[in-house]
């Protein structure tokens, strides 16, 4: 057990039980920080006590350069890695700023996936657990309208949200938008896709003119350079990723025939030390598939894609997470921001067809600056997209070897979780 006190002044000491350190290896891109200190923000002494017992002792970089700016009011374009700390970067601003007093919505934050608000949402809690009466509300597709509307009748300052669904919710007038004065794109380079840009912009439409806006992503194409030109106001721009592949992943490939893809699975498993794994097919009918053949081999494994009913795949992502299963096999659903940081592989058992794809799948591993691990198996169709990636990416995925170094990818810090 840990104490902390928090230096607040003589006239005020908490005594906080905090859970415990974790001492793995972290890489540059979170430990290389400018020294700063969460109280040097001069936030709220009750949302400190929040960050604090979420066991975040420093800021990473990325929120040393967002929280800053972002209580500033100025819009803010932030390029960072996947787990390196964009949730706190932009919830920490987000939650000290809230007013108490005003019983309306004051901001809201759009994922592009289910899992992802839930996940959101559930940090808010935390963080705001102390702030005495923050509301904070989740709503996405899937779910009971009729319930999102009930709890809207009711006071909610922060809503975090799918784009169909809050926007169903906007224009039957049981979401205002009109007094939110800042709105949050967390996977940005999703939400501005072909996909929901339209969402988007109708969202925005309905909010104060002067409202603030932060755009937080690990890749930036296009579509969000022209939603900056029109939307932001000289923005405040973070790029913490001079380049595009990840840090402390260490990538592999095994070249293999489709029909020795789940021999080859099994004799990873038996191979490697998993902490938690992630393997990711091309189609819902394969996960299903492998997560069956993946039983019968004699390993524990969930499964979850966008087919399933909002209920069940809620029961996965929650179990997964709190560690009751070792493997997860999944579709692209679970590469946007989910962050379980158990997870130390990541195995490509259908190689994916584009570079930014594969970013955010082996970005599902290595969280919050660890190690990781992430192996691909490659067919003879895949060998362009492989030379492309690599090209793209400007990283060298190597030939798996027969003997991989476990300190590559297992960290000293064991998880007090079962995974059976």
């Amino acid at each position: 057990m840990q104490i902390l006190i928090i230096r607040f002044g003589d006239d005020w000491k908490k005594c906080l039980e905090l859970p415990p350190k974790d001492t793995r290896m972290r890489t540059a891109d979170v430990t290389s920080t400018k020294g700063n200190e969460f109280e040097d923000y001069c936030l709220k002494r009750e949302l400190l006590m929040g960050i604090f017992e979420m066991g975040w002792e420093k800021p990473s970089p990325v929120q040393e350069e967002s929280i800053p700016i972002a209580l500033s009011g100025r819009d803010i374009l932030a390029r960072a890695k996947n787990g390196t700390g964009k949730s706190g970067a932009y919830l920490i601003p987000l939650l000290e700023r809230i007013d108490l007093k005003k019983d309306h919505i004051q901001a809201i934050v759009m994922v592009p996936t289910r899992e992802l608000a839930l996940q959101v949402s559930q940090i808010s809690i935390q963080l705001s657990k102390h702030l005495g009466g923050v509301k904070v509300m989740a709503t996405t597709g899937g779910t009971n309208l009729r319930d999102d509307i009930m709890r809207l009748d009711e006071t909610v300052h922060v809503v975090i949200a799918t784009p169909g669904r809050i926007l169903d919710l906007i224009k039957k007038g049981v979401a205002k938008m009109d007094k939110a004065q800042l709105i949050v794109m967390d996977e940005a380079d999703k939400l501005l896709s072909q996909d929901f840009v339209v969402l988007i912009e109708d969202i925005i439409s309905f909010m104060p003119k002067d409202r603030q806006i932060l755009l937080y992503s690990a890749t930036f194409p296009i579509s969000v350079q022209k939603f900056m030109n029109k939307h932001l106001k000289k923005p405040y721009e973070i790029n913490l990723m001079e380049e595009l592949t990840l840090k402390g992943i260490t990538q592999y490939y095994a070249y293999v025939t489709e029909r020795q893809k789940v021999h080859c699975l099994n004799t990873l498993f038996s191979r490697l030390q998993i902490n938690q794994s992630i393997i990711f097919c091309n189609s819902t009918q394969r996960v299903e598939l492998l997560a069956k053949k993946i039983t019968q081999l004699g390993y524990s494994c969930f499964y979850i894609h966008a087919k399933m009913m909002q209920e069940y795949r809620n029961r996965v992502f929650h179990d997964f997470r709190n560690g009751l299963c070792r493997n997860l096999v999944c579709t692209d659903l679970f590469t946007r921001g989910i962050d379980i940081q158990a997870v130390n592989v990541v195995i490509n058992f259908d190689f994916p067809k584009n570079a930014e794809t594969y970013l955010h799948r082996i970005g599902r591993s290595g969280r919050f600056g660890h190690l990781g691990l992430a192996i691909n198996l490659i067919t003879s169709e895949d060998r362009y997209n492989l030379k492309n990636i690599e090209d793209q990416l400007v990283t060298d995925i190597k030939p798996i070897p027969s003997s991989i170094d476990k300190s590559l990818y297992v960290a000293e810090f064991h998880s007090a979780s079962s995974f059976y």
